[in-house]
């Protein structure tokens, strides 16, 4: 199956293509981004500039940002949201937010429907847990958090057209005591999939929404990653970088509060 091919041909090299390649991308129920009282649908072949154009509520910004960072305007206008979950590279921009939101994908067949949650998904690089007779139709996000600001960082070699060398998503909830409520964080670019920092999270819930939030976040916080060295970057510098990410997510969190 085919949509925005922007990852397909570039892996082809300098291959032709063998054997049959369905173009799904012009499929109407596939496409488009649907309300309902309890969730939000993404259609898998909607594209990244539909994304960040839509009218989505707050918790959603952080996806929108990262909507903005996918390769060029050209591979935005092109690649789709099932494309870069199906590909299941490390540094996929959309894992992180869609972690924060603990958004569900919705596997079509002929013999059926069914549900995952994203983190049930993805299982390793280039690997998930779509069938070979399933396409990835739709993503599905609750909307329990709706009102909720998020954000989305980004460490690459240059602004643009980058593959990170970490990235992080991050949501905060304040309760009406003016402690943190719901906390939630994920890292891409770290591990072999994105990573949400449970035992931070944890840390996190019951403590004042303040700036001084982020003196919280310590080194075994992101323990959990398992960051590796390559061209862009050795693990060390991963790992050091992703802490101070970590801090400046939670003050901007913070100020979104305030």
């Amino acid at each position: 199956m085919l949509a925005g091919g922007t990852d397909f041909f570039p892996a082809l090299g300098s291959r032709t293509v063998s054997g049959a390649v369905i173009d799904v991308s012009r499929v109407g129920e596939l496409r488009g981004i649907e309300f309902s009282p309890d969730e939000v649908r993404i259609g898998g072949a909607t594209t990244w500039s539909e994304i960040a154009a839509a009218s989505l509520p707050r918790c959603f910004d952080a996806l929108r940002a990262a909507a903005r960072e996918v390769g060029a305007v050209q591979v935005q206008n092109r690649g789709t949201i099932a494309g870069n979950l199906c590909n299941a590279s490390p540094a996929a921009d959309s894992v992180p937010p869609l972690l924060i939101l603990d958004a569900e994908v919705e596997l079509t067949s002929c013999s059926g429907v069914r549900r995952l949650l994203l983190r049930d998904f993805i299982v390793g690089n280039r690997k998930t847990r779509r069938r070979s007779d399933e396409i990835l139709s739709s993503v599905i996000v609750p909307l329990g958090l709706q009102d909720v600001p998020s954000v989305f960082l980004k460490l690459g070699a240059r602004r643009y057209l980058v593959i990170s060398i970490t990235m992080l998503a991050a949501l905060l909830s304040r309760e009406g005591d003016g402690r943190v409520g719901v906390a939630r964080i994920a890292v891409g670019s770290c591990s072999a999939t994105a990573q949400r920092l449970l035992e931070l999270e944890r840390d996190l819930a019951g403590q004042p929404v303040r700036r001084e939030l982020s003196s919280l976040v310590r080194a075994s916080h992101i323990a959990p990653l398992s960051p590796i060295d390559d061209v862009r970057a050795p693990a060390a510098y991963r790992r050091d970088v992703t802490l101070t990410l970590v801090r400046r997510a939670l003050d901007a969190c913070v100020e979104a509060q305030s």
